[in-house]
């Protein structure tokens, strides 16, 4: 049976919804053709149906080929495997120092960030959530708190800021209810919390000699 008549699986869909929703914060569709395709995804019964949905888009793999993990994700056997060591919860302390959270690592459904005349950074972009919506606790006094997270993510700010502040860059247009969500509480004071988001991390190529 030729690949484009095989039926597709939820897992084949789900990835496809993802790159959509990636695109759309991306500016590379807009909220119309986001729907109509969205729609078209879940209607789908084979791959052959999948594939046209990101013919047009900057896409790594297709449909049914074996996707590398992502980050923010608990669906692939890797991710389940990371999230079967979660404790609920972990605190990230830097006082007059640094601590950083990055690559493939398991976010709790809550993070304490303290943060005291330091620096903490939490890469987000290849990180395995245990549930779909997880808490950042901040508190940041005289210092700084970095924030990378991967594209179609949905961050919600509900920190407080006493002479500092929380800036937000590239996350705004996420609207998606579904997607994964990093939701910021707690407090800033002289200090700052700073949110970006970026596309993945570029390997390095060795150089032969």
């Amino acid at each position: 049976m030729e690949p484009e008549h095989m039926r597709a699986s939820d897992a084949d869909r789900d990835r496809v919804a993802e790159r959509l929703r990636e695109a759309l914060a991306e500016g590379r569709l807009t909220q119309e053709e986001h729907e109509e395709r969205l729609d078209s995804v879940y209607r789908a019964k084979t791959l052959g149906q999948l594939t046209p949905l990101t013919q047009d888009l900057p896409v790594i793999g297709e449909p049914g080929a074996a996707a590398n993990p992502v980050g923010l994700t608990v669906s692939t056997d890797e991710a389940r495997s990371i999230a079967a060591g979660s404790s609920g919860r972990e605190n990230i302390v830097a006082v007059f120092g640094s601590a950083e959270r990055t690559g493939r690592w398991l976010v709790e459904p809550r993070t304490n960030a303290s943060v005291l005349f330091g620096g903490v950074a939490l890469d987000f972009r290849e990180a395995v959530l245990t549930q779909r919506e997880v808490t950042v606790q901040c508190a940041v006094v005289f210092g700084g708190l970095d924030i990378t997270v991967p594209y179609g993510v949905r961050v919600v700010n509900n920190t407080t800021a006493v002479m500092g502040g929380t800036s937000m860059h590239g996350t705004d247009s996420v609207t998606d209810l579904n997607a994964p969500t990093i939701r910021l509480t707690g407090t800033c004071m002289f200090g700052g919390i700073d949110v970006k988001a970026k596309g993945p991390k570029r390997k390095k190529n060795k150089k032969r000699k």
